[in-house]
């Protein structure tokens, strides 16, 4: 997969901006938009990650677009595929991942985004320099359930559960889900 940019009917899955890390650091401290994460992110952490999320189309040939919408040119968000974190099912493949800004949620924005990232993993490398991927993961928190609903609707399967190794014991959000999608299944 080595699409650098991708558009869809409402939205530009492109690489990362220096302008996007304003936004991305607001989201990042919104703590509904991390509900379902460890904690909210201050401004360096931010920083950091947004680099790291966009350093994977160099290290890997893809990594996780920031979500712009085509109406308002407005940095909404990031979508796309990276690795799994050691230590938990399915480690070792790609997981597919999301994070909207709260003012942009319910109206389709994850799905739209999440499957345009599908097609791109899924479809082969037209230079042939990377193979198609035969199978995403997603993981989340099992009461995730927005981000549970977003994987069931794109055909993904519950397939595992599981601690994850990096929240606290007693945490809430420790009990984690893992949800599959095949080539041959997103094809069909």
């Amino acid at each position: 997969m080595a699409a650098l940019r991708i558009e869809t009917p409402r939205l530009i899955l492109r690489r990362w901006k220096s302008s996007d890390r304003e936004p991305f650091a607001a989201m990042n401290a919104d703590p509904e938009v991390m509900r379902y994460f460890p904690s909210v992110l201050d401004r360096a952490t931010s920083d950091g990650l947004a680099e790291r999320l966009d350093a994977g189309f160099d290290l890997h040939g893809h990594g996780r677009w920031a979500l712009e919408r085509r109406d308002t040119r407005e940095f909404i968000g990031f979508t796309g595929l990276g690795p799994m974190p050691a230590d938990v099912p399915g480690s070792g493949g790609m997981e597919i991942g999301w994070r909207v800004a709260r003012a942009h949620w319910r109206q389709g924005f994850a799905i739209e985004a999440a499957t345009a990232a599908l097609d791109a993993a899924f479809a082969p490398d037209p230079d042939a320099s990377s193979a198609a991927l035969l199978e995403v993961n997603s993981i989340t928190a099992v009461i995730n359930e927005p981000s549970r609903a977003v994987m069931r609707r794109l055909g993904m399967r519950h397939v595992d559960d599981f601690a994850h190794p990096v929240v606290p014991e007693g945490s809430p959000i420790r009990a984690h889900v893992r949800y599959v999608l095949t080539r041959d299944e997103w094809m069909r």
